[in-house]
């Protein structure tokens, strides 16, 4: 029996041009939220859901437009602005029917308190993106989203706009927005939010129908067009249903002049809006779907560290989880074996022959597979460290005097090999293989490096420990412990991985060695 929030949802999309097929069967769980059921027998191609454009909560369907308008606000930031603005009317918002049915936030690490964080996530690839996160968030409200405050109109309390109400708003669009088109940009699409994720197991796919004869939009093919997840519990909901959306849009107060250009840029926009607004949204299932059986969508082929970053859960034995290894860790192994001078002299040659880490905010680091397999820039890294003297400094100048390089100086490409033997020493950038970087030198040198990566989980816990816990954990009552043990788990594993790649590889290196010796002995 659908639970009386789900009801008022119905009545909700019935009102506001959401087709929901029969086919589909929307299931209120008190712990795990809402999902979505196949009711019978689904088959590929089956479009199980038409959204009307007007019917998603946007920057540009709000009543907080012409606010969200003129503070030059749009992204992320506008839609917080529209969400927030929406939420604050309750009963009286065209979207109360849809809002009703959305949690007061996801729970995002971006929502935990610095404690949990702390202790929660020290170690894992998390901790240190969240606070920076939480920084850059604190520092956008308090410069876009404070000074809206002092302007809101009267039936607005402005504390509906505060910094609680704007990371809950973040939440809620970081894990459930879609792209919708270039006019609307992204927005809240309610239903398509409902279907719960699925790594490489997507049952029925968001499709946003362009009205220039295209199947799909630029929408379709964004990181976000995806974005749905697990709802939790919200509020009870008002018998009342709304009038539609664009129907039922309130004028609010803003710059209102007779100039001419305005005029004729709210022609265009209005133009604009009834042309994509002509053209709907849809949910078409990609794979048949037995009845009974839950319908996913996917967010993309995500690691756990992403999928609780962005959406607030993990998934066991994720195969696309990975570690970074922070390029820090790897100069102060080098800085603590060599001098500092010696270490930024090596690393600057390993930038001229076009390497570089991956890259995020403020710092640079290198993957590590669910299979321990490293990085192969890491490797390369590594291997020009441990370079003897003579080969360092004959490299050197062959780059310096563009010997054997191409014409720019340096390797073009990462994945261009590239030779130089300098007298017994045979130097190798750029193969396929890593087994050429394996030196017995570098195996130690990831060793050690991974176990300074190890140690940022603290002492107090091992691997074996962290596994009990998990074991132990209750849900939903210990969902961040839950979510964050998972991560943590996905993590040490991959590094216990990667110390069994390293010893297989350097016993590999060892028995070929035996091997030549014995050839040239014989």
């Amino acid at each position: 029996m659908a639970t009386r929030r789900l009801r008022g949802f119905k009545r909700w999309m019935k009102a506001n041009g959401v087709d929901c097929s029969d086919a589909l069967n929307l299931v209120d769980d008190e712990n795990d939220g809402v999902s979505v059921r196949a009711s019978c027998d689904l088959k590929e191609g089956d479009v199980v859901a038409n959204i009307s454009k007007p019917a998603c909560l946007t920057i540009k369907t709000s009543g907080a437009r012409e606010i969200i308008k003129s503070a030059g606000l749009d992204g992320s930031l506008g839609l917080s602005v529209a969400l927030m603005y929406e939420r604050s009317l309750g009963e009286e918002s065209p979207w109360a029917g849809y809002l009703q049915i959305l949690p007061s936030q996801e729970d995002l690490p971006l929502v935990w308190s610095l404690q949990d964080l702390d202790s929660l996530l020290s170690g894992t690839e998390l901790h240190k993106v969240v606070k920076e996160d939480h920084v850059l968030i604190c520092e956008d409200w308090e410069e876009n989203i404070l000074p809206l405050t002092s302007s809101l109109p009267q039936k607005v309390d402005p504390d509906s706009f505060g910094i609680k109400e704007y990371l809950a708003a973040k939440s809620l669009i970081a894990s459930r927005s879609f792209q919708i088109d270039d006019y609307h940009g992204s927005g809240m699409v309610p239903l398509a939010d409902l279907f719960n994720h699925k790594t490489g197991a997507e049952d029925v796919h968001f499709t946003a129908e362009s009205s220039h004869s295209e199947s799909d939009t630029e929408a379709d093919e964004s990181d976000n067009g995806d974005a749905v997840n697990e709802a939790t519990d919200g509020d009870e909901p008002s018998s009342k249903s709304s009038s539609s959306p664009d129907q039922s849009f309130e004028e609010v107060p803003g710059e209102n002049t007779d100039d001419e250009a305005n005029e004729e840029e709210e022609e265009e926009e209005n133009s604009a809006m009834l042309q994509d607004d002509a053209s709907g949204l849809k949910m078409i299932m990609v794979k048949d779907v037995a009845a009974g059986a839950e319908v996913f969508n996917t967010y993309g082929l995500m690691g756990n560290a992403a999928l609780l970053h962005r959406y607030g859960f993990t998934e066991p034995d994720n195969p696309y989880d990975i570690v970074n290894i922070d390029l820090e860790l790897v100069t102060e192994w080098s800085s603590s074996s060599f001098t500092s001078r010696y270490t930024r002299a090596r690393l600057a040659l390993w930038r001229k022959l076009g390497y570089t880490g991956c890259e995020s905010q403020n710092s640079e680091y290198f993957e590590v597979s669910s299979t321990g397999e490293p990085q192969t820039e890491l490797l390369i890294l590594l291997y020009i460290l441990l370079l003897p003297d003579d080969a360092y400094n004959k490299l050197d100048l062959a780059i310096s005097t563009k010997a054997s390089l191409s014409k720019e100086g340096r390797v073009s490409s990462p994945s261009s090999p590239y030779e130089l033997t300098i007298g017994k020493h045979k130097f190798k950038l750029g193969e396929s293989e890593n087994d050429v970087l394996l030196t017995d030198g570098v195996c130690e040198a990831l060793l050690t490096i991974v176990d300074k990566r190890e140690s940022l989980y603290g002492s107090s816990t091992s691997l074996e420990d962290d596994i009990a816990g998990l074991k132990a954990c209750c849900l939903p009552k210990d969902r961040r412990l839950y979510h964050s043990l998972v991560l943590r788990v996905s993590e040490r594993r991959i590094l216990k991985q990667v110390r069994s790649y390293v010893r297989t590889k350097a016993n590999e290196l060892s028995g070929r060695k035996r091997r030549k010796k014995m050839v040239s002995e014989s």
